[in-house]
């Protein structure tokens, strides 16, 4: 059974939303039928308030065993509603799309008379490297290729990343990123011994010192091409970043990985459980993106971009009603506003087939591709058209509950945009926005689902994917908005997010 914060039942919560809504519709309306009374009123103060939203900021994470499964088999015939799923996210731009995750340690490129490690379950061959090849080329997309450090052997880290970049072409390479979250190498079993037990890659006491000497070692026989790294996933050894960077040259790109909750070794009382409320709570999303502000100062005091490479909502296991809740749509929204403002330079949101978190799956029938696009895709879709690249932050003013998530930008042609996030299950909104100078319109793009814990019938801008879709393609529908005394009304219902877009004064 569904509950929501360990109380409601999806029935109950559903229950309690639409009267709540209907309470408030008769607050908010009086007896005459007037328009609705704001009980919000924000300001929109072109002020700003963070750095530009960088070019290239948005993109996706993926396993090596996901490259086939989800752009397909044949070189020459590419799943085009990934292509497109994809494009979706990064319109004008050069996607950067990072391979690795757990199989980045767990892949090998095959070397004559060589034995695999144990450790190693996926072997890449010429089909592989021309798919992703031919993914690069049809997106015009730049690849972060995840290389074989746990492997413990530099002829196999050497082998392989020789062999994907020179498949694939240097050119589409963005950098190579040397392990997976190494820090955990003496914790999690590699492989299992053959009387079945478990077996570290490093020892128990493995640490920073030894780490730094394999990703030396290792990284000096790699191809002449910028490396990621550290790729650390937890904040044990964060605290040595920047002498990480500093006593690695040819590290041209700093990147970390994490996901607000986790499912294993958990308490259920801990913040860090996978539920919904711990989700949506500040912790998960402007608590991440304050720890990150440092990582991404000590990268920039090397002059270095600083990349989330690996985010999603719940490591280690599936939690599909959390992650694959409405919820989550709302969570990487806000999010990723948050980063922008910590300062990190990219990111990454991570999927695989049968993950909790999964973004898409795909099908063929009769030859032809199908799709069905989770809740949280329906989130980023929404940060792309509230963010273009070049856009910077603007300061909203005035006080609000904190259940309700705002976010305003100014691009460069003067278009501001802002965004409104209503995470409270029950309450609904009436929130006046008031902006500098005179607009005449302005158009909505809501965002919404059945409720907080709802998996289907997820609509942006009135349109949806439906239960599978044939062309990746959503073209959301927005309402016309009207200036009145210098300010926009905005009814906003519980469970829900809206992006008001107004032009500039016309001249």
């Amino acid at each position: 059974m569904h509950t929501f914060q360990g109380r409601y039942r999806k029935t109950d919560l559903m229950i309690e939303a639409a009267i709540a809504l209907v309470i408030v519709v008769l607050v908010l309306f009086d007896a005459g039928g007037a328009a609705p009374r704001p009980d919000v009123t924000l300001t929109v103060a072109g002020a700003a308030s963070g750095p530009d939203v960088p070019a290239e900021y948005l993109g996706l994470s993926m396993e090596y065993t996901s490259v086939e499964p989800y752009a397909g088999r044949d070189p020459t015939a590419l799943n085009p509603v990934f292509l497109r799923l994809i494009k979706n996210l990064s319109p004008g731009q050069a996607p950067v799309i990072r391979i690795g995750g757990d199989t980045t340690d767990r892949t090998w490129w095959p070397i004559p008379g060589v034995s695999p490690p144990p450790g190693v379950k996926y072997a890449l061959d010429s089909r592989w490297v021309g798919v992703a090849r031919a993914l690069a080329q049809a997106v015009h997309g730049r690849l972060i290729l995840g290389i074989n450090l746990e492997a413990a052997s530099a002829t196999i880290a050497q082998a392989e990343a020789r062999a994907l970049v020179d498949g694939i072409g240097a050119g589409s390479v963005r950098a190579l990123e040397l392990g997976n979250e190494p820090e955990l190498y003496g914790r999690f079993a590699y492989y299992r011994a053959a009387d079945g037990t478990r077996v570290p890659g490093r020892p128990r006491n493995y640490d920073y010192p030894a780490f730094v000497s394999d990703f030396t070692g290792v990284g000096s026989v790699l191809p002449r091409l910028p490396l990621a790294g550290p790729a650390w996933g937890n904040y044990s050894w964060t605290g040595d970043l920047g002498p990480f960077l500093g006593s690695e040259p040819r590290v041209a790109l700093a990147t970390l990985h994490r996901y607000p909750l986790q499912r294993c070794f958990i308490n259920p009382a801990s913040p860090r459980y996978p539920t919904i409320s711990n989700l949506l709570s500040p912790a998960a999303s402007a608590g991440l993106a304050g720890r990150f502000a440092s990582f991404a100062a000590v990268a920039h005091a090397h002059r270095l971009p600083f990349r989330l490479d690996e985010l999603n909502t719940v490591s280690c296991g599936a939690v599909k009603s959390v992650s694959q809740s409405f919820a989550s749509a709302l969570w990487v929204l806000d999010t990723l506003f948050e980063l922008v403002r910590a300062g990190v330079d990219g990111v990454n949101v991570h999927t695989f087939p049968q993950a909790g978190y999964n973004l898409f799956d795909f099908a063929q029938r009769g030859g032809r591709w199908q799709a069905s696009v989770g809740p949280e895709y329906y989130g980023l879709l929404l940060f792309t058209q509230a963010a273009p690249p070049g856009a910077r932050l603007i300061t909203v003013l005035g006080r609000r509950p904190q259940a309700l998530r705002t976010w305003a930008t100014q691009a460069r042609d003067g278009v501001v945009r802002v965004v409104l996030i209503n995470e409270d299950p029950r309450r609904a909104h009436v929130v006046a926005v008031r902006l500098p100078g005179h607009y005449g319109s302005a158009s909505l793009i809501r965002l919404q689902a059945p409720d907080l814990a709802a998996r289907r019938g997820v609509r942006l801008g009135k349109r949806s994917f439906g239960q599978e879709t044939a062309t990746g393609t959503l073209d959301p529908e927005a309402e016309s908005s009207s200036f009145s005394a210098g300010k926009v009304t905005v009814t906003l219902p519980a469970a829900s997010a809206a992006l008001l877009t107004v032009p500039p004064r016309a001249k």
